[in-house]
């Protein structure tokens, strides 16, 4: 919710804090909670494994509840809020306490509402319709999503050339075997995904599991 007394970052601001964002967490957890007995182990087995950053998804009716718990319990994670599909959804999750905002995809309507933002917002992009749209009002850095369907790294490079001012965070179908290579190209500042985060061991709560994988992720990078 924006305050009427509060001072709204610019879009060059709120593009700045979107790289930071982006380049300390390199990985993105795409978090979807199942149940609120998850939210404290999950971040927790996600952060030993090195995962600071998460986007808590709202794909669930645990998701607000996961930000808020996580904001309270866990102040030194940088918490998102995923899959925000409209304007209310997108305040629900700033009043939560959402520290940046996620879109799968954009509509003119809620781009307009992020501009008046006090936090920053990455909004979805699927091909250059999307990034034209919001490129028109200010916006410089999109999640590519679903990235594997919509081309994956060709399309990303193919892209780098009308809009050599955007940067992107590629999300669906990233996993340990195209990591390296997506990170490779130059406009990508660091990619998301939910491989680390299995059905199988959340749901068993094998959350060793669940921190050996983030952190062999992160080693891929590091080596």
């Amino acid at each position: 919710m924006t305050l009427l007394n509060s001072v709204i970052p610019s879009m060059e601001e709120k593009t700045a804090q979107i790289d930071a964002i982006c380049r300390a967490a390199r990985i993105l957890p795409v978090v979807t909670i199942d149940s609120e007995e998850q939210i404290l182990p999950m971040a927790d087995a996600l952060a030993a494994g090195g995962l600071r950053t998460l986007e808590i998804t709202l794909r669930s009716a645990h998701g607000l509840t996961a930000i808020r718990v996580l904001r309270k319990e866990r102040p030194d994670l940088c918490i998102g809020a995923g899959t925000i599909l409209d304007p209310q959804m997108y305040q629900a999750a700033e009043e939560a306490g959402a520290q940046f905002i996620v879109s799968p995809g954009c509509t003119a309507e809620l781009l307009r509402f992020a501009v008046d933002s006090r936090i920053p917002f990455l909004p979805g992009a699927g091909g250059a319709s999307d990034l034209m749209l919001g490129y028109g009002m200010g916006y410089r850095r999109f999640k590519l999503f679903p990235a594997e369907a919509c081309g994956g790294i060709p399309a990303l490079k193919a892209l780098g050339g009308p809009f050599n001012q955007v940067r992107f965070c590629p999300t669906g179908g990233v996993k340990p075997d195209n990591l390296l290579a997506y990170m490779a190209v130059p406009n990508v500042m660091c990619v998301g995904g939910s491989w680390m985060l299995d059905n199988a061991w959340t749901k068993a709560g094998d959350w060793a599991k669940v921190t050996q994988v983030s952190r062999e992720a992160l080693a891929l990078l590091d080596a």
